[in-house]
């Protein structure tokens, strides 16, 4: 008998299935000798559930709390900016403003369709959206700025 895991059709199914998952929600750290969850009880944990299915599947080289360390581990590990999405890509948010007065990046995953799947600071896990969160003209639009994609997955 011979089994060959397939790697593009396993992660596309590890994302999908990953919709209110808690497990990205909390990551503890120690700041200034204090024990702090650094992710705020998952309002801010989109690296953390990106960059966590990408290490599971070693398309990344660790774990990573922000949107910046999560690209530039894309960077470093074939990652390549594309400009037409393809199910599986790396979606990358314009900044808004937090109701806590900072401006925040935001990355996820694009599912096709239209749909994405990224952290939802509301629900505290993984939420499949809309991948603009809704048309150009409505206020919920957010402009998606760069897309990733690694060739191990084609």
């Amino acid at each position: 008998m011979s089994i060959k895991i397939l790697l593009a059709d396993n992660y596309i199914e590890t994302i999908k299935n990953s919709e209110g998952t808690k497990i990205f929600k909390n990551l503890w750290a120690e700041v200034d000798g204090e024990t702090k969850d650094i992710l705020n009880d998952g309002n801010l944990s989109c690296a953390q559930f990106v960059s966590g299915v990408l290490y599971l599947f070693k398309l990344i080289t660790d774990r990573h709390a922000t949107v910046d360390g999560t690209i530039k581990d894309l960077e470093k590990s074939n990652w390549t900016e594309i400009t037409t999405a393809k199910n599986g890509c790396i979606l990358v948010w314009e900044n808004i403003m937090y109701p806590d007065g900072e401006e925040h990046k935001h990355i996820g995953f694009y599912i096709g369709d239209e749909l994405a799947i990224s952290n939802s600071p509301e629900a505290k896990s993984p939420q499949i959206h809309h991948w603009t969160y809704g048309k150009e003209i409505e206020k919920t639009y957010r402009k998606i700025t760069a897309m990733y994609w690694n060739k191990l997955l084609d």
